[in-house]
């Protein structure tokens, strides 16, 4: 019998492989008597843009109004944010999304979301996998069956999700400041985005749940066609992308370049402390730039790192005053919204702090920059074997002292193996949560140096 074993966010699987019908019946039944255990009787379910969404949320959604939990289900494609905006909004006891996020089309998953509009906590997680059958349960009654007895009911999250924007952004302004290009991913921020912004220039904003063969991730690679039109049309769109469940985003700046996620996070604490005069500690992932910390203790505030994985800054988020957090890959969330990571949302929040300043991204970037100094990062993934994997992580656990020509002065392990070098320099080697991926991370003071450590790493791993 298949395992089934929840990663950084959620289980993940490839499609009539692993993430199967059955499968997914099983997954049902753990989170079904998990509800019954802590007596919940409602339930928000949605799914993505991925194959098999809608008859995964199906299969879902009769299990469980079999078991007595009232089932509230999307009409049509969601991001991951609507369906946690929906739990609160519906005051559900649990948000189930069908969707793998960022990882190839292949792939399906399944996201468990708390009472609290954020990620499922790792207890509770833990607590759902403990009551995993090993046997699918008895057929239940059909989706339409349920659906005919009230026990499954559609709801509009997605209207529900652009109201709630409507209410908290000043939508005029920021369509009169920014010409904006925006990169679907073929993913399902693009009804939203289209809504928002009729005028865009749009990119894959059309369902196709192959993705044109691309990982629905917005990292530089997957983003190569609006980055080639930005830079062809230098200084006339500021570009933004989101991921396949528009949790997660990129943003392009008006040449086309990449403005990564930790100058992202740098540009939300500024614009958040010194523009909308608001405080609260900040919750990073352990692969987030140095830079932060030095930028909120700059403003004397709090500062926690976390072990890789939203779930975890979305512990500190519902149990204390949080102003920002977020991870390297894109998931970021601030002060006023959901406790949750939501792509479309931190998009809007800078899209507005460019509106209300006047100011282009590199212009507030070198605001920024005045305080904590410049830098570039990037990060290579290399898809490995397992056994090559094994290897790494056996050379890792040895220890390594220098890296090339870089001598170490710091080394962590709260979660991969993290390496500090002279002018806050620094490189993390992990294993990917989600998938059979080896991650090297590097930041250095320019572009030239940041590759340098990439082919170091390498060099010294024998990958």
């Amino acid at each position: 019998m298949y395992t089934i074993k929840f990663g950084t966010d959620g289980w993940r699987a490839i499609i009539a492989k692993d993430f199967t019908v059955d499968n997914v019946k099983r997954v049902a039944a753990a989170t079904l008597s998990w509800l019954k255990q802590h007596r919940y009787n409602r339930v928000v379910i949605g799914h993505d843009c991925r194959f098999g969404g809608q008859m995964f949320l199906e299969e879902i959604a009769a299990t469980l109004a079999k078991g007595g939990i009232q089932c509230l289900v999307s009409k049509g494609y969601v991001s991951t944010p609507m369906v946690s905006l929906g739990v609160l909004t519906h005051q559900a006891d649990l948000g189930i999304v069908v969707t793998a996020s960022h990882n190839p089309p292949s792939y399906n998953g399944y996201k468990l979301k708390s009472a609290l509009g954020g990620p499922l906590l790792p207890a509770a997680i833990a607590e759902i996998e403990n009551l995993m059958p090993d046997h699918v349960p008895s057929e239940p009654f059909s989706f339409q069956e349920s659906l005919a007895k009230g026990w499954i009911e559609y709801v509009d999250l997605e209207s529900e999700y652009i109201r709630h924007v409507q209410h908290h952004f000043k939508l005029d302004q920021i369509r009169t400041s920014v010409s904006l290009a925006y990169d679907a991913m073929y993913g399902a921020g693009q009804n939203v985005m289209k809504q928002l912004f009729p005028d865009m220039l749009a990119f894959h904003c059309s369902y196709n749940p192959g993705f044109d063969h691309l990982p629905p991730e917005p990292i530089e690679r997957n983003l190569q066609e609006i980055m080639k039109h930005l830079a062809h049309h230098p200084g006339k769109y500021i570009g933004v992308a989101n991921d396949g469940d528009a949790d997660r985003v990129a943003f392009l700046d008006s040449s086309g370049n990449m403005v990564d996620s930790h100058h992202i996070l740098l540009l939300l604490l500024y614009y958040m402390v010194v523009y909308k005069k608001q405080s609260g500690a900040v919750v990073v992932s352990f692969s987030v730039t140095n830079k932060l910390k030095k930028l909120a203790d700059h403003f004397g505030l709090e500062y926690h790192t976390t072990k890789i994985g939203f779930k975890y800054i979305a512990e500190y988020m519902t149990t204390m005053d949080v102003l920002v957090g977020g991870e390297e890959s894109g998931g970021l969330a601030i002060k006023g919204h959901i406790p949750e990571r939501d792509g479309i949302w931190i998009a809007l929040t800078l899209l507005q702090y460019m509106a209300e300043t006047g100011k282009n991204l590199n212009e507030l970037i070198e605001e920024v920059y005045k305080i904590v100094g410049p830098f570039q990062y990037d990060r290579w993934d290399l898809s490995l074997t397992d056994e090559k994997i094994r290897e790494v992580k056996s050379l890792m656990d040895a220890g390594i002292a220098t890296w090339g020509d870089q001598q170490v002065l710091n080394y962590e392990n709260l979660d991969g193996h993290k390496y500090h070098f002279i002018n806050d320099r620094w490189l993390l080697i992990r294993t990917s949560g989600t998938e059979p991926v080896l991650r090297i991370y590097a930041q250095a003071e320019n572009k030239t140096e940041v590759l340098r450590l990439l082919n170091q790493a390498k060099q010294v791993l024998q990958v």
